[in-house]
């Protein structure tokens, strides 16, 4: 048997001040976005907003349904939207942000499985990183250079 070690690493800021202008801006945007969240279930509301290599600011938030596996998550809303209105644009930047109704949320809160899988396929497609900046309601923000630091064995299309 041999052991295999991986490393991440993030960048850590502890308020929307420490981040770029443009970054804020977008993180911004996705506290905005969640707002619009339909979260009737979970009361957990997302929103993400993506920057576009065109500049354009896609927005997307979480949309639940009495059948679960039929709702979808913001950061699928945000790049779906995205892929079907800019199909030749790339996605270089994401802000998420979550809150809870209930309880506090004051940790990044990182993408589902599910939206960490379509993230993924983006940077494939555009065979380019996407930075993605998670936080929770308030507290710190995370920052990744790119997805694989989030899912370190991406399956991929080079597996079928």
């Amino acid at each position: 048997m041999k052991e295999i070690s991986i490393t991440t690493s993030f960048q850590q800021f502890d308020s929307l001040l420490e981040l770029p202008s443009e970054i804020q801006h977008l993180m911004q945007e996705a506290v905005k976005i969640r707002k619009n969240a339909y979260a009737p279930y979970s009361q957990f509301r997302v929103g993400a907003a993506l920057l576009l290599d065109n500049q354009e600011i896609i927005c997307g938030s979480n949309q639940e349904n009495a059948a679960y596996p039929s709702g979808l998550c913001a950061e699928r809303v945000a790049i779906f939207y995205a892929g079907a209105k800019y199909p030749g644009a790339k996605i270089t930047k994401m802000a998420i942000t979550a809150a809870s109704d209930t309880n506090p949320t004051t940790e990044p809160i990182p993408p589902c499985g599910a939206c960490r899988q379509s993230i993924a396929e983006y940077e494939i497609k555009q065979d380019q990183a996407i930075e993605i900046f998670f936080m929770g309601e308030t507290g710190v923000i995370y920052q990744s250079d790119s997805l694989k630091n989030l899912l370190p064995f991406m399956f991929n299309k080079k597996f079928l």
